[in-house]
């Protein structure tokens, strides 16, 4: 298991040794993970990235090199130092399942640990979360966008590094994707690896047909051509049709597809589909590539394109058109003896102001459609009943009076690990996938899954922990 523990921002040791010259070292705090904004103006996140925290969790050790270095700096206590050269994970993870549907401020990840070992997992913990998250969101977006089409993951070779190619491909199979073009994905998570030729291979042999007979001969049961390396129509195209029938149907064996990967996708797509039926290849696929994301897809399908199959690349795995997921880690609560003193974070800037305290999030249904109509947020120590009606804030309108009536309500968060010890069985990732799925279809609204102004969730509060939150920035304003 690869050891991340130095993976940090340098702050985190500044507080952290901070802490323990202070005495505050055994003191426990609570920290929630978070994100504010929707990215690409969407109505929702779908949430990644905890299989990797759990793996960094699992691996948390300060080496004898790692404790070497941090005393070069002649910045850390040495009790310090061996308090890290022993250092291991102690403290409680709760999180959503992998694949949970979420919105703005809803807590993610939330960590119940002594201050500084919650404090030095900040960075690692965004890491794992906001790029995954980011992924399979946008992922998501495509696979919706495409329908019955297949989607299928081409951006390791555009993705920012070795990690963000492999697990941005784990990312984009819970979003929806079917394959992937990455082998590592496949050999590490079991997302299947498809490919077939690159142009190299076309210009390589003395002729397209030639290098098309070779490919159909070395690989007659799975034969996909790259038609576009001279000329889609004129010569790509008759010469993908030549094979088909005179190489693999004398087999008994069928073309399976053509691609394209440049070009006007939807004339093209109409143009091949036409010539294929007309040849009866009816069953053979027509496949692009080219920059493709929700917007292409949507405008392509606009057009009438005859697309059997999409392979996206650099604009999923880098989620180009939105690249930032903007999670953060932010204390919520001091322990002091066996209560949780609640926190807050106040900012000139409203939608900064954190929602204090260690919290419980529940996902609300209605029981007539099935379909959630809200989040809530409460206390840890609230036992919410819903039986009747259940009095709530929403924090956007205060002043109104608001129930809920005829709802069920589930807690969202599981516990990941508990007094640092691993309690939570990772479910598969194509579990994880038919998850996505299943909320998209039965459980979220058609209108929050509009590319466009999608409908606003609602984020809403229980009453004591809305009058703690009105209590804090209350006592937290300086009075000339």
């Amino acid at each position: 298991m690869r050891n991340l523990t130095m993976l940090m921002d340098y702050y985190e040791l500044t507080m952290a040794n901070g802490y323990y010259v202070t005495g505050n070292k055994d003191k426990v705090a609570v920290f929630d993970m978070f994100y504010r904004t929707n990215p690409d103006g969407g109505g929702f996140v779908i949430s990644a990235g905890l299989e990797m925290l759990i793996d960094y969790i699992l691996g948390l050790k300060f080496t004898d090199d790692d404790i070497e270095y941090l005393r070069s700096r002649n910045m850390f206590d040495d009790g310090f130092l061996e308090y890290l050269r022993n250092f291991k994970f102690t403290g409680t993870i709760e999180a959503v399942p992998e694949g949970t549907v979420v919105y703005p401020n809803i807590p993610i990840v939330t960590v119940t640990a002594p201050i500084i070992e919650a404090q030095l997992i900040e960075t690692m913990l965004l890491i794992c979360i906001n790029f995954q998250s980011l992924i399979a969101t946008k992922a998501n977006r495509i696979s919706r966008a495409a329908g019955d089409s297949i989607v299928m993951e081409f951006g390791a070779r555009r993705a920012q590094g070795p990690d963000a190619a492999v697990w941005g491909t784990r990312a984009c199979f819970i979003g929806g994707v079917g394959t992937t073009a990455t082998v590592m994905a496949d050999q590490q998570f079991g997302v299947k690896a498809v490919g077939t030729m690159a142009h190299s291979w076309i210009e390589f042999f003395p002729s397209e047909y030639e290098s098309f007979k070779a490919y159909a001969e070395v690989y007659p049961d799975s034969c996909t051509l790259l038609i576009d390396t001279y000329d889609i129509l004129e010569s790509g195209l008759p010469n993908a049709i030549r094979v088909a029938h005179e190489i693999l149907e004398p087999m008994g064996k069928r073309l399976k597809g053509v691609r394209i990967d440049s070009g006007d996708l939807a004339y093209f797509s109409k143009k091949i589909r036409r010539k294929l039926d007309e040849e009866g290849l009816k069953d053979c696929a027509v496949v692009v590539s080219n920059s493709v994301d929700e917007y292409l897809i949507e405008s392509l399908t606009k057009q009438g394109a005859k697309i059997d199959s999409y392979g996206v690349g650099e604009r999923m795995i880098t989620s180009k058109s939105d690249p930032v997921f903007g999670g953060v880690y932010k204390l919520v609560a001091v322990k002091e003896g066996d209560e949780f003193i609640p926190k807050i974070k106040i900012s000139e800037n409203i939608e900064k102001i954190t929602n204090p305290g260690k919290k419980k999030v529940y996902r609300i249904y209605s029981q007539k459609t099935g379909y959630a109509i809200a989040d809530l947020l409460t206390m840890c120590d609230e036992e919410p009943d819903f039986s009747d009606s259940y009095a709530f804030i929403d924090p956007q309108m205060p002043w109104k009076n608001m129930k809920f009536r005829n709802v069920d309500a589930k807690p969202l968060q599981v516990t990941i690990f508990k007094d640092g010890e691993l309690v939570y069985e990772k479910p598969a990732l194509k579990d994880i996938q038919d998850f996505v799925k299943k909320q998209l279809e039965s459980e979220i609204w058609e209108e929050e899954q509009r590319f466009y102004n999608p409908h606003t969730h609602y984020l809403d509060l229980s009453q004591k922990l809305y009058e703690v939150k009105k209590d804090l920035l209350a006592s937290a304003q300086v009075v000339d």
